[in-house]
């Protein structure tokens, strides 16, 4: 799909593949950093039974669940509401001690133009950075909350979407490597994010805020990044060690549904 992120992949159903097959998406994942996968019949049984063969499921605190399927968090936007979920570059879960892998995510109810995600590579923003600052950063930890953006008093809390949302009285913190070692390729990654990244250890916010924000721009590079248009029957499999996403909103009057499930992890290491 780019340079640096992004694998299309046509002529296979996710819901039939058998044990080889789960093990080569899985390889191309982690290679690419997100899977597209185009035609897809995924009912939502079929996508909570995909999320456990991969290795497990954990339930998002924060977003409305689905009523049968409670595995499965809506990402939703009414036609009446201007808010949407997931509307600033981010990586889900960095906030959990033991970070989400990736997710998987299905389009259920799409607008008719619009909502396009886009996805950035945290290994080249990595390897774009300097010898000097790569050795600065591989020395750093980071802190990162939710608390900021779920809570109560929160972000959210002040928009349209507020109501719908969960877990507010969840307390959140967990402490990371700025650099990662990608379990499974062994590449370098940046690990900070701009939704749930608060400052480094040791470090004030103040004092963090300089260095954060020039690490933020990195992977905004436009070639760092590809668009994913979803259409109906559209799946897209991201790894989020790896990745930072984008959901556009710029679709206001009409509605749009994905259904996520977010696959465990594992400690995360530099």
């Amino acid at each position: 799909m780019s340079a640096h992120v992004g694998v299309e992949l046509t002529g296979a159903q996710l819901a039939a593949l058998d044990a080889a097959g789960l093990e080569e998406i899985k390889r191309l994942v982690a290679r690419h950093g997100l899977l597209v996968a185009r035609g897809q019949e995924l009912s939502p049984a079929q996508h909570v039974e995909l999320g456990r063969r991969w290795g497990g499921i954990d339930v998002n605190n924060y977003f409305p669940l689905n009523a049968e399927f409670p595995e499965i968090a809506e990402v939703r936007k009414a036609e009446t509401q201007l808010t949407n979920i997931g509307g600033g570059w981010h990586t889900d879960h960095s906030y959990d001690q033991i970070p989400a892998m990736g997710s998987i995510l299905v389009a259920r109810e799409l607008p008719p133009s619009g909502g396009d995600t886009l996805f950035a590579s945290m290994a080249a923003a990595y390897e774009s950075l300097s010898p000097g600052l790569k050795a600065t950063l591989e020395t750093l930890r980071a802190v990162h909350s939710a608390d900021h953006i779920y809570a109560a008093d929160g972000i959210y809390a002040q928009t349209d979407i507020g109501p719908e949302l969960r877990g507010h009285d969840q307390k959140t913190f967990a402490l990371h490597p700025v650099v990662i070692r990608h379990p499974q390729t062994g590449q370098k990654l940046l690990y900070v994010n701009q939704a749930f990244t608060l400052h480094f250890e040791g470090w004030t916010r103040e004092e963090s805020a300089p260095l954060l924000q020039y690490l933020y721009s990195v992977p905004q590079r436009e070639e760092f990044q590809c668009r994913l248009q979803w259409r109906p029957g559209t799946v897209a499999i991201w790894d989020n060690r790896s990745t930072w996403h984008l959901a556009m909103n710029d679709y206001h009057g009409h509605r749009r549904v994905m259904h996520r499930i977010t696959l465990t992890g594992e400690p995360i290491a530099a």
